[in-house]
């Protein structure tokens, strides 16, 4: 008997490591003798970088760069593979980095990311996978491209900075001194959004808000974002609003694939392929994986269904163990998901399920096991 494990972590409560080992003891005691197998996973939010280097035995590089405020920071990114690097832009760019009561996309950019994808790329990495979910920013990208060698021009052909401020001054765009690495890398960008980069539905009037955009900051930054698009259409002779996912970390998925030639693509299909989880399915009788809470969305982009339909390829049946359960969780069985266990095993408050979280996956684990136990002893 062989088991794969492959959980989200339970945010704030347990680890995709901790799930491993809960997972690991429980099958070692109801399947003496059995094989085990865990891999930490991520969707491409928090944790990614982690979750592919632990697979993959990479490294951590940590670099000095500039946060969303320009101000001093150190951030850090994974090696792997020996061409390969991933990339969190939260780890420069990210909302938690800015203070609440600083909080304003007009002056926040995105020119710590950049740092990172030039360090990179100054080191020789050609396959760059980088995840942009968490941003603090809605400045179009262009903060990041700037670090890159990209310059964003006034009417007076001044040299803006890159900030949110700055989209609505936008007159021209010189492409001359990008970075020369970028002619040769391969660029995956990890977004599991649609959404256009203006417009009702677009990157500003759709995340601004929870970046410490007003209603005015929002109407200027909109725009700003569309000055910007328009003068990306006149210089590249592109329409960056036919991009789905362009408005993805306020505007940085539209930069990425404009200036970048980069490749958007679901963060988790993204993972299971840089880890090359097929191949673990190979001889593997039962597949664990779960997140903290499953409902509706977990069928969009997240480590369940992505788990599932690959399972769902290899015949392997797949189970997830849940903190909770929420509206349309069953959607998920139609993802190869064959069944879903929630830990919670009576009535109780949150606080009291999150404090006991560990105690109560290890009894979710065993029951699981049990079930498993008692369907090979069925008669058929």
């Amino acid at each position: 008997m062989k088991f794969l494990f492959a959980s989200d972590s339970f945010k704030g409560t347990l680890s995709s490591e901790q799930i491993i080992r809960l997972l690991t003891d429980s099958a070692n005691r109801i399947f003496p003798g059995c094989e085990t197998l865990g891999v930490p996973i991520a969707d491409g939010g928090e944790g990614t970088v982690d979750a592919v280097i632990a697979v993959t035995k990479g490294e951590i590089k940590s670099v000095p760069v500039h946060g969303p405020l320009m101000e001093n920071r150190e951030a850090s990114y994974g090696i792997f593979h020996g061409d390969s690097a991933i990339i969190e832009m939260a780890a420069a760019s990210g909302l938690p980095m800015v203070p609440t009561e600083k909080r304003n996309p007009l002056y926040t950019t995105t020119y710590g990311t950049g740092e990172l994808i030039k360090d990179a790329l100054d080191a020789g990495y050609t396959n760059l996978s980088i995840a942009i979910g968490g941003s603090a920013t809605n400045d179009g990208g262009m903060g990041a491209m700037r670090a890159l060698g990209i310059r964003f021009l006034d009417e007076e052909g001044n040299d803006l900075a890159g900030t949110g401020a700055d989209l609505e001054k936008v007159r021209d765009i010189d492409l001359s001194g990008i970075h020369p690495a970028v002619a040769k890398a391969r660029i995956t960008v990890m977004c599991d959004v649609n959404n256009p980069l203006t417009g009702p539905d677009g990157a500003t009037y759709t995340f601004g808000k929870q970046k410490g955009g007003t209603e005015e900051i929002l109407h200027k930054l909109e725009a700003g974002m569309k000055q910007y698009a328009q003068v990306i259409g006149e210089k590249l002779g592109m329409d960056v609003d036919k991009i789905p996912g362009a408005g993805a970390a306020g505007g940085l998925g539209a930069a990425l694939c404009v200036f970048l030639h980069a490749e958007l693509k679901s963060g988790i299909e993204t993972v299971l392929d840089l880890i090359e989880f097929d191949q673990l399915l190979e001889g593997t009788d039962l597949v664990v994986t779960g997140e903290g809470r499953i409902d509706w969305q977990s069928a969009f982009g997240k480590v369940p269904s992505g788990i599932g339909m690959r399972c769902k390829k290899k015949g392997v049946p797949a189970v997830a163990i849940v903190g909770g359960m929420g509206d349309g969780a069953d959607k998920i069985y139609e993802f190869g998901v064959k069944s879903i266990l929630p830990t919670i095993n009576g009535a109780m408050e949150i606080e009291e399920a999150l404090k006991r979280a560990e105690e109560l996956y290890a009894n979710g684990a065993d029951r699981l096991f049990r079930m498993i136990q008692v369907g090979m002893e069925m008669k058929r």
